[in-house]
């Protein structure tokens, strides 16, 4: 194992590359990492531009193309010509934007409780409070209010109390930047059609800001894609149910090779 200021790379073989979810960074994917890389895979955990280790995107305004320079730049600095991208909500806005700009480059497509549309006016309208929520109170706050979205019921306390620790420590200013990305982003739908290469979908059954529905009316037009259900998952489904996410990770490498 190795660990670069804003990178985590475990094992050899195949290179999986994750891209986490907001408001958190790359520690998030542990569980899966360790997992991939027992497998025989290479895992290799990003942290998007501002986040963890990593330096603000110098996009302005903020977008998930920023966010997509971040990760194709990562690849060509590891000599990567092609990988399986998992993104798991923000992390899957940005897989997305990924497969539309260079779909060579994947061998597979993970998209883990996120969605290909654009927010509604009401979406938009909440992340502007929470980008003023972000300014004047600072992360920590903004994960107190999320934590009831993010996370089944029945989510261990543990897990609750890993992410109030990941969120704090993340800078105003990377998850400001996000919060703008997302309300802004464009609609990806159309690129779901174009996806070429072996796609999974992976949803917490708990999960209500991108329901299982929205998931698999996202399989139906990505060809050849199936859908798994974590269940008992809310919408970070790998970290509250790590060996049921990993799993689905497993049997569907292992159906594509």
């Amino acid at each position: 194992m190795s660990e670069a200021p804003a990178m985590t790379d475990l094992g050899a073989g195949d290179p999986w590359v994750l891209l986490h979810s907001f408001p958190v960074d790359r520690r998030m994917w542990a569980a899966q990492c360790a997992a991939l890389a027992a497998d025989g895979h290479r895992a290799l955990a990003l942290d998007l531009p501002g986040f963890g280790g990593a330096p603000r995107m110098a996009n302005d305004p903020p977008s998930l193309d920023g966010y997509a320079d971040a990760v194709l730049a990562a690849l060509d600095a590891l000599g990567l010509d092609r990988v399986t991208l998992v993104g798991l909500s923000l992390g899957g806005y940005v897989a997305l934007r990924v497969a539309a700009r260079a779909p060579g480059r994947l061998a597979g497509l993970v998209l883990a409780d996120t969605r290909a549309a654009a927010d509604g006016p009401e979406a938009r309208a909440g992340r502007v409070l929470n980008l003023g929520l972000v300014r004047s109170r600072g992360p920590s706050a903004l994960i107190e209010k999320m934590l009831p979205h993010l996370l089944g019921a029945d989510a261990p306390e543990a897990v609750r109390a890993a992410l109030r620790g990941w969120a704090g420590e993340q800078s105003a200013g990377g998850v400001s930047d996000a919060l703008l990305a997302m309300r802004d982003r464009g609609d990806a739908t159309p690129v779901l059609a174009t996806i070429a290469c072996p796609t999974l979908l992976l949803v917490g059954s708990q999960d209500t800001i991108t329901p299982p529905a929205e998931h698999a009316a996202m399989a139906a037009a990505i060809a050849g894609s199936r859908v798994e259900v974590v269940e008992g998952a809310g919408h970070l489904s790998n970290l509250e149910r790590p060996e049921a996410f990993n799993a689905a990770l497993r049997r569907w490498s292992a159906g594509r090779a």
